[in-house]
């Protein structure tokens, strides 16, 4: 075991103890959707509510981001930080000898998304731009929302996580293989999700023959004549071994806080503290239940006439950026309002991608006109729902290429932030797992 532990080790993984409800919890009541989700449809949040009242849930444990602007967080923070408390002393969650988690999840768009719960080492992350690190971001991270996520993370006794880290491996070597073992191994949970999230089912990896056959496909993946030849790099290229697809503000708070932490202790006492870890599903991005879906602008007490106005002239007083820039290049842009649907087109645009020339418009615009909200919005039909009402305005993104996701990393560095979102909002991470971290 210890020589598995140490090849885990250089990769950055960790195997962990993980806790999951006790057996006589309702699980359908228990795990909720992740806290970034219809951050402008509190309706959700409510319905939520409802259904969960009553019961043990992560409602309880979790921050939703609707509630971020409600006055009360700090109270709303210490309130979940003595119910992570409560559930712990009375034995609401129970934990698990070292494992991994192998998950199979169906969504309303795919039969089966599969993943496999470890946990990351935060010493091996840098969510920075310009990272060379093994784990990294793979969009930009909006550094004002670490601070409210730090604060929940730094009293809480434990980690809940909605954190999906992408691995690039088309011959599905170190995930998948495990599906044909399903038979022999413990089942801990299989139940479906509320508010049409799906079904999920999930089996302990505890066996050391099963860590082996990860860590071995998983250090083939890092080789680096494997690494260059797949990318077409130079042999000395800082690998990329994990890419942050979803989650990336939840991992960057937890390197945050660790970060925090480890100034107070030795280094003795860093080498084991649990903090010094994130729980995370790792899912191969070739993955055929792995859908990429583009992530919408819906803007907030804005002048729609104004801002394309200002958007078409943004153009001109900008150049491109990047050596794959030329002359002649076009954005265009279906937006909606209340007046209806339109199109806009942006001459040399400042990016390579869409997602990358409205980006660096909003935040200028937004700068401004400080009156102006904006939010992500996962699905066309929210986008229309809100932006078409009055004082609003949506603009739809067309989506990428999740197979060009690693390279486009390692070679350019992490892409615009909101670029993709890894499905639709309801076929995002449900928490359920959790560690503690204390």
């Amino acid at each position: 075991m210890s020589k598995l532990i140490n090849t885990l080790s250089k990769l950055g993984v960790h195997i962990p103890h993980i806790m999951l409800p006790a057996k006589n919890e309702a699980l359908n009541k228990w795990a909720v959707v992740a806290c970034d989700q219809y951050t402008s449809e509190p309706e959700y949040w409510k319905e939520v509510e409802e259904l969960t009242k009553g019961s043990p849930s992560t409602f309880n444990i979790i921050f939703p981001e609707v509630y971020l602007e409600g006055g009360d967080s700090s109270s709303r923070i210490s309130d979940i930080n003595a119910t992570m408390k409560q559930y712990i002393d009375g034995r609401v969650l129970s934990e698990l000898d070292k494992c991994f988690i192998l998950t199979d999840r169906r969504t309303s768009h795919a039969q089966s998304r599969k993943g496999l719960i470890i946990a990351l080492d935060l010493e091996c992350y840098d969510y920075n731009k310009g990272s060379k690190a093994l784990i990294r971001a793979t969009e930009g991270t909006v550094l004002d929302r670490l601070p409210p996520r730090i604060k929940v993370r730094q009293d809480a006794p434990i980690e809940l996580p909605h954190i999906m880290v992408l691995i690039d491996d088309p011959g599905k070597t170190v995930i998948e293989p495990l599906f044909q073992k399903t038979a022999r191994l413990e089942k801990l949970y299989d139940f479906d999700l509320m508010m049409n999230g799906g079904h999920i089912k999930g089996y302990k990896i505890s066996d050391e023959k099963d860590m082996n056959s990860i860590a071995d496909a998983l250090s083939k993946l890092a080789q680096k004549d494997v690494f260059s030849g797949k990318y077409g790099v130079s042999a000395d290229k800082d690998l990329l071994l994990f890419a942050v697809g979803d989650g990336n503000h939840s991992l960057a708070s937890a390197k945050g806080h660790w970060e925090n932490l480890k100034k107070c202790l030795t280094p003795g006492q860093q080498e084991n503290h649990p903090a010094r870890y994130a729980l995370v599903e790792l899912v191969n991005v070739h993955d055929a239940g792995l859908i990429f879906e583009p992530i919408h602008r819906v803007l907030f007490n804005v002048g729609a006439d104004d801002l394309l106005r200002e958007f078409r002239a943004f153009s001109g007083k900008t150049a491109c950026q990047g050596s794959k820039c030329s002359g002649g290049t076009v954005h265009t842009f279906n937006y909606v309002t209340a007046a209806g649907k339109g199109t806009v087109s942006i001459e040399n645009p400042v990016s390579n991608l869409e997602v990358g020339t409205l980006q660096a418009f909003l935040d200028s615009y937004i700068k401004e006109h400080p009156q102006v909200k904006i939010d992500y919005i996962h699905g066309e039909d929210v986008v229309t729902k809100l932006g078409s009402q009055a004082g609003n305005m949506g603009f739809y993104l067309p989506p990428m290429n999740k197979i060009d996701l690693f390279k486009t990393v390692i070679l350019d560095g992490a892409l615009p932030r909101k670029t993709f979102s890894m499905g639709e909002a309801e076929e995002k991470r449900f928490y359920l797992e959790c560690r503690k971290i204390k």
